[in-house]
């Protein structure tokens, strides 16, 4: 792995830090911030479930409310995240993996997917793992990564200030293909077709399955983070628990759940 990247100390984050994926993608707006000021990168760890996490462009679906309708109906929550992209499923079988990195590292978008590929090759050496679109997938895009043409994994970009977060989500245990399902039937229920402004992925579940059914494994979500620890190890990182935020530091937290909520307001009802 790139050694002038890991070749130094990194703070890890677990998955018991965020309850909610708002506090998610907000954690990761935050840390870009102040990777801005200390410069150290940081790994994190986030399991939700279940929820369907919708993109921007989710949102304007010609029939979007009989689309949150269904994913209701099939026991999901949803939310609309602050990035790009199309949406995803998330569930307890579904590992989401946040690098966050000094935007000087990266001055080219790709080097920034690059690097989470290269640490997944790493954490899955039996498996010939290859990145390139996965068109008939949900939220497809030109570094999912998958193995035989099975896509088990998506690959996000957020750039913030200084700070670089690369985020993927790891369908570890379960069916694939389940879940493309679901989100196929979402894109139906909300009328994805009769779209004029922009082409929603027409989604074959048999492209997409879990590491699991890829590899003939039995991981736990436990087994594959200490797999992503081993592997910035073997690249020379140090690795230290995330400190424990100040009351500054967690003001600014909660300024970006605060952006979270306000983006969501339209879609989701708060206690």
């Amino acid at each position: 792995m790139t050694a002038e990247l890991f070749n130094r100390t990194v703070e890890v984050i677990g998955r018991l830090r965020t309850r909610h994926p708002f506090e998610s993608f907000a954690f990761d707006d935050f840390l870009q911030h102040q990777i801005s000021e200390d410069n150290v990168p940081k790994i994190r760890f986030w399991v939700h479930s279940p929820y369907i996490i919708l993109g921007l462009q989710d949102a304007r679906l010609p029939k979007l409310p009989y689309g949150l309708n269904y994913i209701s109906d099939a026991g999901f929550d949803y939310i609309v995240r602050n990035s790009g992209g199309l949406g995803v499923v998330l569930d307890e079988g579904i590992l989401n993996i946040s690098l966050v990195l000094p935007k000087a590292d990266f001055p080219y978008i790709e080097k920034g997917y690059d690097i989470m590929t290269e640490l997944v090759t790493k954490m899955f050496p039996e498996g010939k793992i290859e990145a390139y679109e996965i068109s008939a997938s949900y939220c497809p895009g030109s570094y999912d990564l998958s193995i035989g043409g099975k896509k088990f994994a998506g690959i996000s970009q957020r750039r913030i200030k200084d700070g670089v977060a690369v985020q993927i989500y790891l369908c570890v245990t379960g069916s694939g293909s389940e879940r493309a399902l679901m989100m196929k039937e979402f894109y139906r229920h909300a009328h994805a077709v009769d779209s004029t402004k922009f082409i929603y992925p027409v989604i074959n579940p048999d492209h997409m399955a879990s590491l699991n059914e890829l590899l003939n494994a039995d991981f736990s979500i436990e087994e594959v983070e200490k797999r992503a620890l081993n592997a910035l190890r073997d690249s020379g990182a140090v690795l230290k628990d995330y400190p424990v935020l100040n009351e500054e530091q967690n003001a600014l937290y909660e300024r970006f759940i605060g952006n979270m909520k306000e983006r969501n307001k339209k879609y989701v009802t708060f206690d």
